[in-house]
């Protein structure tokens, strides 16, 4: 022995822990006041939308609900209604998807 103490790190990739970014904060927050102002008009034929998540390149995943969800015109509802309301009112949304 030497009395040199050896010591080891475990070096994990930054990319495994993103971290939270202030601009996808304020998309977030600019896509789910954006969902609020669609919400009634869905609650009126007993549906709803949930916000499920705001991706990086502007894909927002949302979740039908009540009557919306399984109705054989929910994909007009997502594509015609609230994607198209949500690109009016966010610029930075791509396209809205349906989880």
């Amino acid at each position: 022995m030497t009395g040199i103490r050896e010591e080891r790190f475990c070096f994990i990739p930054i990319t495994q822990f993103p971290i939270p970014d202030a601009r996808s904060n304020a998309m977030k927050e600019k896509v789910q006041a954006a969902l609020d102002q669609v919400r009634p008009n869905l609650q009126r034929d007993g549906g709803d939308v949930e916000l499920v998540d705001v991706t990086e390149d502007g894909i927002v995943k949302v979740r039908l609900t009540g009557r919306c969800h399984g109705c054989p015109m929910s994909q007009m509802t997502l594509k015609m209604g609230i994607e198209r309301f949500l690109k009016m009112n966010v610029p930075e949304v791509k396209a809205v998807e349906s989880v």
